[in-house]
């Protein structure tokens, strides 16, 4: 099974579950409706390997709004995407217990 937080009024997204479209049975999440808990976050940073940050979208304007550094610890940043999932990366692909960020959208093919 495979699950993208999508959001269909990005191209990246769009693009993302086009390409998983033809590979096996998916589940599109609409993050912004259906926002990640914390723990769900908590768990994708640990599937992507990385920081916080690197799952964020730094340049929307809600960032900058909440006072948002790119040197906050990874704590906040996860608490602050699960209050304004606006601010997560997208789309986000889980497949065969991994996770990849569909920037480029052909990126998330390694994990399916």
């Amino acid at each position: 099974m495979i699950t993208i937080w999508h959001n269909p009024r990005c191209s990246k997204s769009r693009q993302t579950l086009a390409i998983i479209k033809e590979k096996q049975e998916i589940t599109v999440r609409l993050y912004l409706e259906d926002a990640p808990f914390l723990e769900e976050i908590e768990q994708v940073q640990s599937l992507l390997g990385t920081s916080a940050i690197a799952m964020m979208r730094t340049g929307e304007k809600r960032f900058k709004e909440l006072g948002l550094s790119k040197t906050d610890p990874d704590e906040k940043l996860r608490a602050v995407m699960a209050e304004n999932p606006i601010l997560i990366e997208r789309p986000i692909v889980l497949a065969n217990g991994k996770a990849a960020i569909g920037r480029p959208p052909e990126s998330v093919l390694e994990i399916l």
